[in-house]
């Protein structure tokens, strides 16, 4: 099965969570700090399928370790359980990288099927790295005029590789977060047509339509620094005021 990290300094809630997944098949380690789960998922050379990260943690909280992993190119799934369930706390932890956002109390069977969606993922990207440089994928490359519900999407000399989480370019490959290709392929779905800030915050992160917008416009800046030529000047995700977005390819 999976080797998991739990980083909880909750040590009664760590325990607990370490004994349900280990019942459910899984192999599991657990840190009680931020340093500690840094050490372990960068310093010791074990491969992780999964983390299940506490967003207040003495010393360096949940978020900044989120940031540390991307920041290092760890992109192990990353489930955040906090009791701060406000939208913006979602919403930053999101940016900060992680996959997935399960707000406390919480019933086992959701935080269950939640971690289980995050190792398929982890399963899938795991497999495509066995595959690369063997046969082709077989996923339909897709294209400016057909790729709605395709894994593969290219565009202006970039394709996005939706199974892989990778943005790749002639001059590199951008390995994209779950929130942000969720978001690209959110956006592409609707290619030529106004997408709402409402829509968004409803469908890729399941929040409610009165949440603080800005979180959206901080992703979309990302997103054009990987896509546009001129991310001042862009040509793909453009802004219509007052509403919200539209890609055009």
């Amino acid at each position: 099965m999976s080797r998991v990290l739990v980083v909880e300094d909750e040590a009664h809630l760590a325990e607990g969570l370490r004994f349900n997944l280990e019942a459910e098949g899984h192999t599991v380690e657990v840190a009680g700090d931020g340093e500690r789960a840094i050490s372990r998922l960068l310093g010791s050379g074990v491969k992780f399928d999964a983390v299940v990260l506490d967003v207040m943690l003495p010393g360096m909280d949940g978020f900044a370790v989120a940031a540390a992993l991307r920041k290092a190119k760890n992109y192990v799934p990353v489930l955040m359980l906090t009791a701060r369930g406000r939208p913006e706390d979602v919403l930053a932890g999101f940016a900060a990288g992680t996959d997935d956002y399960l707000p406390k109390p919480f019933e086992l069977p959701i935080f269950l099927a939640r971690l289980q969606g995050l190792l398929r993922r982890s399963a899938w990207l795991a497999g495509a790295d066995r595959a690369a440089g063997g046969t082709a994928a077989s996923t339909t490359k897709g294209s400016a005029g057909r790729a709605s519900d395709e894994e593969v999407f290219s565009f202006d000399g970039k394709t996005i590789d939706f199974g892989n989480l990778e943005l790749r370019t002639k001059e590199s490959t951008i390995q994209l977060t779950l929130m942000e290709a969720k978001l690209l392929r959110h956006l592409i779905r609707s290619k030529g047509r106004t997408v709402s800030r409402k829509s968004i915050l409803e469908d890729v992160w399941g929040l409610r339509e009165d949440t603080d917008t800005r979180a959206i416009d901080n992703f979309i800046v990302r997103l054009r620094r990987y896509i546009e030529e001129d991310p001042a000047e862009p040509q793909h995700l453009l802004t219509v005021r007052g509403i919200g977005y539209r890609f055009v390819a």
